[in-house]
């Protein structure tokens, strides 16, 4: 976190006053940036220089909903082949975060985090699982996470899935580390509170994760009604839309992530808004389980902030940009619609809802933000500015690669090699190691 100069770039700043300066120099120190101006105009000394020349300078991506603890099953052949959304759940992903250990969790998330910085993802939501590796896990993550020198804010998954002690320690687990976060003032990891869905947890249980986790002021990460069998589920056993519960329950918030909201209503998507309560899209996850569309462009016209996560699918932020732009079009059966809506959820969105978690403004280039940015490898073809920024992203940067990750002033990669001090390869070996053991006990 010394002194950083990023030298002769293309700079994309985002933010509201969003601009493309051709040109221009970067100047961080102490983990912030303190100056972007005209290439050569920079003065002062600089602890290391990197030359952006023939590259783009923006801000790092982040990913508003992620799962880290999936890695494990990439090639996974035990998994009954499930039809409805439920049987995924009880055939793959609960039979996998029963049997994930510690160090389980902790090489999963090394394994993703690496490829964060690859694809230049800066900052990532987090929502874990393991009922055999309570407590303790979270903190094990944010081991990982700091070994990478990226941000993320890290839950733990209450549900009542696995019983009550389980959920009884799911509940502590997330207050312990919630206090743990705000004791040590890390800007890199901080909490949120972490919920499955309406579908597994008992009034008993929403009630007093909604209770404690209020009492301390955290905002709440839940799947909401990602499925339609959830949704289905609330009004059956308890006369509720899923939004309407979590509402009744203070679930709800600025400083709440309603991750997917596939099958939300009218009436849903307006207590979305009302209560300020952020959406995090996950369009390729939704495709592969086949639960449906969220209708996106609909709650951002009620007035909801939507985001863009993956929801583990990736961590590369353009590919699910695409993707999410891509299903719009085809949804809406009309290719003029959502672009700019679509491409914002990236570009502006995510940063509105990562700056209501971290201490430091994160997703834009300016005096005072984070020092999080990228460089990626791209030489524009037509003119690029402000006008245009946009299609270049859909079709010409998000086919580029990211050449230099910096995540506080600290750069974690450039030239394309990793600047950690983890071995990539040794990270993939133990990886496999652990993958194996963990299949024996799928």
């Amino acid at each position: 976190m010394g002194s950083l100069l990023i030298s002769n770039g293309t700079v994309v700043t985002l933010g509201e006053a969003s601009r493309v300066l051709h040109g221009h120099d970067v100047a961080c120190k102490g983990g912030l940036i303190t100056a972007i101006a005209p290439h050569g105009s920079v003065h002062g000394r600089f602890e290391r220089t990197i030359d952006a020349g023939g590259k783009v300078v923006m801000p790092g991506f982040i990913n508003a909903h992620m799962h880290l603890y999936s890695t494990l099953v990439r090639g996974l052949g035990k998994a009954k082949p499930s039809a409805e959304f439920k049987e995924v759940l009880e055939n793959l992903w609960w039979r996998l975060d029963r049997r994930l250990e510690l160090e389980d969790c902790y090489v999963s998330a090394l394994v993703v985090l690496i490829e964060a910085v690859r694809h230049g993802t800066t900052t990532l939501f987090d929502h874990h699982a393991s009922p055999s590796a309570l407590p303790g896990c979270l903190e094990t993550i944010a081991r990982a996470v700091r070994e990478v020198g990226v941000r993320a804010s890290l839950c733990y998954e209450l549900s009542d899935r696995d019983g009550p002690e389980v959920a009884r320690a799911g509940i502590e687990e997330n207050l312990a580390f919630i206090r743990s976060c705000r004791a040590a003032k890390d800007d890199r990891v901080c909490a949120t509170f972490g919920l499955h869905a309406s579908f597994t947890l008992s009034d008993a249980t929403l009630e007093r994760a909604a209770t404690e986790g209020g009492a301390i002021g955290s905002g709440f990460h839940v799947h909401v009604a990602e499925a339609a069998s959830d949704q289905e589920h609330c009004q059956r056993e308890l006369g509720l839309r899923v939004v309407e519960r979590l509402g009744k329950f203070g679930v709800l918030g600025a400083r709440s992530i309603a991750a997917h909201c596939v099958h939300v209503s009218a009436r849903e998507m307006e207590l979305l808004a009302e209560t300020g309560t952020p959406v995090a899209h996950n369009p390729q996850s939704n495709m592969n389980n086949a639960v449906g569309v969220a209708d996106v462009l609909g709650m951002l016209r009620k007035g909801v902030l939507v985001g863009l996560g993956t929801d583990a699918m990736t961590v590369n932020m353009p590919e699910e940009v695409r993707a999410a732009l891509w299903v719009r079009h085809l949804a809406e059966r009309n290719p003029s619609v959502g672009f700019v809506e679509t491409l914002s959820t990236l570009l502006v969105n995510n940063a509105r809802i990562a700056n209501r978690h971290f201490p430091v403004r994160v997703g834009e280039l300016r005096d005072g933000c984070a020092a999080d940015l990228l460089l990626i490898d791209y030489e524009p073809p037509t003119p690029f500015d402000e006008g245009t920024l946009l299609g270049h992203l859909a079709f010409g940067l998000s086919q580029a690669v990211v050449d230099t990750t910096v995540v506080g002033g600290d750069v974690l990669m450039t030239g394309k090699r990793l600047e950690l001090d983890l071995d990539e390869a040794e990270v993939a070996a133990k990886a496999r190691e652990r993958a194996k053991a963990l299949w024996a006990r799928f």
